[in-house]
């Protein structure tokens, strides 16, 4: 058997183990050590999961709960709570463990038990709604910290809206080395910086260890000075110092900048032979490594025992903050914006909302405006914007051109959170995941705008947008070859077929100014996941000037219907509906009766009944013109339709040249049309 000197050489950490575990036990110790007994346990339990790091990050997580972070496990929703996050969401035991140790309801042993177990509330990554004191999903690195610059954004806007007295709240997070390697962490730490947001705390879990071995493999920088000059206070510390931690922590809270406390770790402390090493991150210590690593701690307890001495000193943290809790409660019951407030937070519209819309519907349908659908976007916004003060957004530095601005919004600028409208930059991944803590935060209801084609650079946090349900709004304008000379660098082909395949996305491509409003309705609307607005560059006459109900609700409908037994229907979403309806007239004026269906949303449109959607799309030949990929089309043409759009990238011209040259014209629907009816 290799002794300890053998091992040390071949392991440098398991030295620095051996002093860190030699160091008096005290009861901070003891504390962080049950995290790391039910963090093995559990992994060991279920086969599989990720030990080393709550093993490693078990005593920042017992200093911060403990001492610093503002919660009370009796009321997991409380808004005036800090937000946690944990970013390396791998290792879910550490949340899953401290959820269960300071008293949660809802995170029971048993739960423990059952982790990363089917319909279990800890589950593999931390999943929003699984736990309500989970505030949200992790797991794809980066994520985390990004979204928690949104949650530390929204406490800061909100507090500059409602006070002091109800918004007072810090955002914490834990991240890891690979958090820190994926790009969104410099768009996230970036803008947080830029913007000054005090109230972020992210502490580094800074073990050097990656999948593939030491970090070095891949990695040089120094974390602190790229911090620094992003703007963030930084500290550095021994992440397994209790006194150390504190005392880091205290300075992050007196800090008038966001901070970062670099807590050097080992990964899977205690663990006899793996500890420091790639071997304990992502699978179960073995039977042996486990017993050795319990010793090591000096840990004799049963598994999935937390001895009562531990206990009740874990189960005090959890009700520390039940007396601010209740101070904050009755500061709300006399507060003059209660009612307000309390709206807000429960993310119901105003209820003279439906006033707003209807005053806009009857301003389009009087006016009959010729414009882009991106905008009647913005002409939307200047109805929507005064009616719901809770909408706030912004652009990844394309507001000339997305049109996401309308001139009652003043700027939110380092140091002033008044404003409803935020400067992202030029980066859209971190936009979308700031978006994503906006919104989780509550109090506010985010959209954001950049080009379509550039979904592919935000498409990870949007995926998280749709897994958390969140209601989020992406202004995605220039939306196909109709933007022309810039060429097929920019031009989308393949993106809407791509994003209607995501679960739980509501993908809308309006046709005029009237269903762009009635988008926008809906998407303010929905409470159960985000909406992509898809948006022309070039002008689109008014099609509609019938107001009685949002017609875009049923996600399509015949917006001219045959003068006579229909022989085709044309089928078509947002700029080529106009298309649609010049082929309509050309056919009608040959004696050719054909039908053109709207059809704005394929998500809303597939969940009415069959009934309605046979009404709609007709039992005559079917053809669709979208200036898109054909990927998805055959769901509604059927076996026999027929489809006019893209089958390669674009091309850099005129727009109306770009539309010739692939063939998307009126006169290609009317020479489909007379073939398809032979």
């Amino acid at each position: 058997m290799a002794s300890i000197a053998d091992l040390s050489a071949d392991n440098p950490a398991l030295a620095t183990q051996a002093a860190i575990l030699a160091r008096p036990i005290t009861m901070e110790r003891r504390m962080a050590d049950a995290i790391r007994a039910l963090a093995i346990d559990a992994v060991e339990k279920s086969k599989s999961g990720h030990p080393g790091m709550p093993m490693g990050t078990a005593d920042m997580a017992t200093a911060l709960w403990t001492r610093f972070l503002k919660f009370d496990a009796a009321d997991p929703r409380w808004p005036d709570r800090d937000r946690f996050v944990l970013s390396a969401g791998h290792g879910s035991m550490l949340l899953y463990s401290l959820l269960h140790l300071t008293g949660f309801a809802g995170m029971e042993m048993e739960v423990l038990k059952n982790f990363r177990q089917l319909h279990s509330a800890a589950a593999g990554h931390p999943e929003f709604g699984e736990h309500p004191a989970i505030e949200t999903t992790t797991g794809p690195l980066g994520q985390g910290i990004a979204t928690a610059v949104g949650m530390a954004l929204a406490e800061r806007m909100l507090a500059a809206r409602f006070g002091k007295s109800l918004v007072d709240h810090r955002t914490w997070v834990i991240c890891g080395d690979g958090c820190l390697q994926e790009g969104i962490s410099q768009e996230a730490i970036s803008l947080a910086g830029h913007l000054k947001l005090d109230r972020l705390t992210v502490l580094w879990d800074d073990n050097s260890i990656s999948i593939d071995g030491a970090t070095s493999l891949a990695t040089s920088e120094d974390q602190l000075r790229r911090f620094t000059a992003a703007g963030w206070a930084v500290k550095a510390v021994d992440g397994h110092d209790p006194a150390q931690l504190a005392a880091a922590l205290s300075m992050a809270v007196r800090s008038k900048k966001p901070t970062l406390i670099a807590c050097k770790t080992i990964i899977g402390l205690a663990a006899p032979t793996k500890a420091g090493t790639a071997a304990v991150h992502g699978a179960p210590l073995g039977t042996a490594e486990a017993e050795g690593a319990k010793a090591a701690l000096g840990w004799t307890a049963p598994p999935f025992t937390v001895p009562d001495e531990l206990l009740e000193p874990w189960r005090t943290a959890g009700t520390r903050g039940a007396a601010t809790r209740r101070a904050w409660l009755k500061r709300l019951a006399k507060h003059p914006q209660r009612a307000e407030f309390e709206r807000v937070m429960a993310g119901k519209l105003p209820e003279n909302f439906h006033e707003a819309v209807a005053a806009l519907r009857a301003s389009i349908a009087e006016q009959k405006p010729n414009i882009a659908s991106r905008a009647a976007s913005q002409k939307t916004l200047e109805a929507f914007i005064p009616a719901v003060p809770e909408l706030v957004g912004g652009s990844a530095d394309l507001t000339g051109s997305n049109l996401t601005l309308v001139k009652s919004m003043a700027s939110v600028k380092p140091g002033n959170y008044a404003g409803r409208y935020l400067h992202f930059g030029i980066r859209e991944h971190g936009m979308a995941a700031a978006m994503n803590g906006i919104a989780l935060h509550g109090g506010f209801i985010p959209y954001g705008g950049t080009f379509f084609v550039f979904t592919d650079y935000l498409r990870p946090a949007l995926r998280l947008s749709c897994l958390m349900r969140q209601r989020v709004v992406y202004v995605m304008t220039h939306d196909s070859i109709g933007l022309g000379e810039d060429g097929p660098t920019h031009q989308p082909v393949e993106h809407l077929a791509a994003l209607r395949a995501m679960p739980n996305l509501n993908v809308m491509r309006p046709a005029d100014a009237m269903e762009t409003a009635e988008c926008w309705e809906l998407a303010l609307r929905r409470n159960d996941g985000p909406t992509m607005l898809v948006l022309s560059r070039q002008n689109l006459p008014t099609m509609r000037t019938d107001t009685a109900e949002n017609r875009s609700a049923r996600g399509g409908y015949v917006l001219a219907e045959a003068d006579g037994p229909r022989q085709a229907t044309l089928i078509a979403t947002g700029s080529e509906v106009m298309l649609a309806m010049r082929a309509r007239d050309t056919l009608a004026s040959e004696g050719i009766k054909v039908a053109v269906v709207s059809l704005p949303s394929w998500e809303l449109f597939a969940k009415t009944d069959e009934a309605y959607r046979e009404q709609v799309l007709g039992g005559a030949p079917r053809i669709g013109i979208e200036a898109a990929s054909p990927f998805g089309w055959d769901r509604w043409l059927g076996p026999k339709g027929v489809f006019i759009g893209m089958n390669s990238f674009g091309a850099s011209a005129p727009a109306n040249e770009v539309y010739k040259h692939f063939g998307i014209t009126p006169e290609a629907l009317v020479a489909a049309v007379k073939k398809t009816i032979g």
